[in-house]
């Protein structure tokens, strides 16, 4: 991408799996230069949208020439972007010692769950168990079933892609002053439970408890859940200010007696049942029209194929289909710096040839790294 507010930045990105190519794409989005180092070549993949608009060499880790070849990249490059179990990048040679050292202004991001030091450093792990550990899963699902993962956006994507994007960019701006690079330690364990921050503080108030369910934001309380609508499709119904409450109740025909005793939580419980009678009075789309345009926060529950329809999403062109591949175009938005159309994901090593030209080495030498198996 030749446009976007990052255009000029040049991203390396350590081929890996979860938040941290998630992490390139949106840096790539946004229009910085993103070199994606795979082991291996292979055939394009329409469908990763992780790798879209990126470039993509590949070289031979193991390899001497390899990781000199991969050193000279890192050596141009503003951030270098890895997702590996602490002590692997340093294994290779590459580690933040090394690459700091070849290139001291380098920001150099490092993106895992349990962080690069603590006792459980060098385990295995999911976002699942990172969500478990910080206590975020507790607080999620119903208070009578286990607990359910929020897919995999709660520590992956929020407690790590953005805290990790956010240490980047950090780390950049401090580098204008000092002119040094420096080493962003990203764990998702450190960033899921700092989104909590409003829970944390309803907490020491006194005003959440541990129980599932049983609280304003989780499920507990009947003005703030989702619901079955006649068709077995549903709405999500969210008015915590009394003003929005207020036009809930009257919109639905609920009792307007309701709004007096909005937060008294033993009420909570039949509510719930009330209110999922009158929801399966209509269809979901019939409840989407009678609340359009109101402030009473019901919209609908929309599946995966059905978003890109919705109206509002197509009037923000949230949704585009490159080669038939549905996807989210770039968010944020700028006013002036936009950026350009989202590229194609590359196949992997189809750049090889062109960023070992742009580094220096000759026809001959490219040949000759390709024979030796130093290309893969």
């Amino acid at each position: 991408m030749t446009n976007g507010p990052l255009h000029g930045l040049r991203v390396v990105e350590m081929a890996g799996i979860g938040p941290a190519p998630l992490a390139g794409q949106f840096l790539s989005d946004l229009g910085a230069q993103v070199t994606l180092i795979t082991r291996k070549s292979g055939k394009a993949n329409k469908a990763d949208i992780n790798n879209r608009g990126k470039r993509s060499i590949a070289l031979n880790l193991k390899d001497a020439q390899g990781i000199e070849a991969a050193m000279r990249l890192i050596g141009t490059a503003d951030v270098l972007i890895e997702g590996f179990r602490p002590g692997v990048m340093e294994r290779m040679g590459l580690g933040p010692d090394d690459c700091l050292r070849e290139n001291p202004r380098l920001v150099y991001g490092r993106m895992t769950g349990w962080g690069q030091t603590g006792p459980m450093s060098q385990m295995a792990g999911h976002d699942i168990n990172y969500l478990g550990i910080t206590g975020v899963l507790h607080a999620i699902g119903k208070k009578d079933l286990p607990p359910i993962p929020p897919l995999n956006i709660g520590a992956d994507y929020a407690g790590g892609t953005m805290f990790l994007l956010l240490g980047l960019l950090s780390a950049l701006f401090e580098r204008q002053h000092s002119g040094r690079g420096q080493v962003i330690d990203a764990a998702m364990v450190d960033g899921a439970p700092a989104l909590l921050a409003l829970i944390h503080s309803m907490i020491a108030m006194g005003q959440w408890g541990e129980q599932r369910e049983s609280n304003w934001l989780d499920g507990g309380a009947p003005f703030y859940r989702s619901y079955e609508c006649a068709d077995g499709k549903y709405v999500s119904v969210g008015p915590l200010e009394p003003q929005f409450h207020a036009q809930l109740l009257d919109l639905a025909g609920l009792p307007p007696d309701h709004q007096a005793s909005q937060m008294n939580t033993a009420e909570w419980p039949q509510r719930h049942d009330d209110y999922a009678q009158v929801f399966r009075r209509k269809t979901r789309d019939e409840w989407a029209k009678l609340f359009d345009g109101t402030d009473a926060c019901v919209a609908p529950v929309l599946t995966w194929s059905e978003a890109p329809l919705h109206p509002h999403m197509q009037a923000r062109g949230v949704f585009t289909q490159v080669d038939g591949v549905t996807q989210v175009t770039p968010a944020p938005r700028f006013s002036r710096s936009a950026p350009g159309p989202v590229g194609k994901p590359p196949a992997p090593g189809a750049d090889t040839e062109t960023v070992l030209a742009e580094l220096g080495y000759d026809a001959d030498t490219i040949a000759g790294l390709r024979d030796s198996g130093t290309l893969t």
